[in-house]
């Protein structure tokens, strides 16, 4: 079993065709994806005032991201199948939340580790998808609204989004405001609103 310091020297020597190796392709995302009803989890404080958490479990594919907090079933549901990371986090949450697929969204590579890489239905996703999003954003995306974006090009039935409010509330995952971040939440709002008004298949579920 390879290393943390094997796989770090690996990853800087050889790349994307090294980190390649481990992941699956985003067709077998698309294709999990092709006719389910799927709910994207952020982590907005907010929605720890709701009572989503029913709504969010219904959905046949539940996605959550970074530490992906739960502090009640009522708000927040319970399930978590795939959970997205764009920093490391603790193998402790993790393993609590039992994802089946482990998706690494950020652009920067070396921050990911090899028990990530090495989990099973783990999935990298592409520089030049980060790259195209920022290009539209004129920022650097957030790990949400690049799923956002991948969901919405699947063949998925129906897509909700519960806990966006777009830094409004902050976040559970962190004390940052918006204003010690990088991402432009005005834009992603704007994105976001526009893919709404575009495709039927997309519901915000606000309080």
């Amino acid at each position: 079993m390879i290393s943390q310091i094997a796989f770090a020297l690996k990853r800087i020597f050889s790349g994307e065709k090294f980190l390649a190796q481990y992941s699956c392709s985003i067709n077998d995302l698309q294709a999990e994806l092709a006719g389910k009803t799927v709910a994207i989890v952020g982590n907005a404080r907010s929605l720890s005032n709701q009572s989503n958490g029913e709504n969010i479990d219904r959905c046949d594919l539940v996605i959550r991201m970074h530490a992906a907090p739960l502090p009640q079933a009522d708000s927040h549901g319970s399930r978590t199948n795939w959970l997205a990371l764009g920093m490391p986090v603790a193998q402790d949450v993790i393993e609590a939340r039992n994802p089946d697929r482990l998706l690494w969204m950020a652009k920067k590579r070396k921050r990911l580790r090899a028990r990530f890489a090495k989990r099973k239905g783990f999935y990298l996703h592409p520089k030049e998808e980060w790259d195209r999003m920022a290009a539209t954003l004129q920022a650097p995306p957030t790990t949400g609204i690049m799923l956002i974006d991948l969901v919405a090009h699947s063949e998925a039935a129906e897509i909700h989004l519960f806990g966006f409010d777009f830094f409004t509330s902050l976040s559970l995952s962190g004390r940052r405001t918006a204003a010690q971040v990088p991402h432009d939440f005005a834009a992603e709002k704007l994105f976001t609103g526009t893919l709404i008004a575009q495709d039927q298949r997309v519901v915000h579920h606000t309080d």
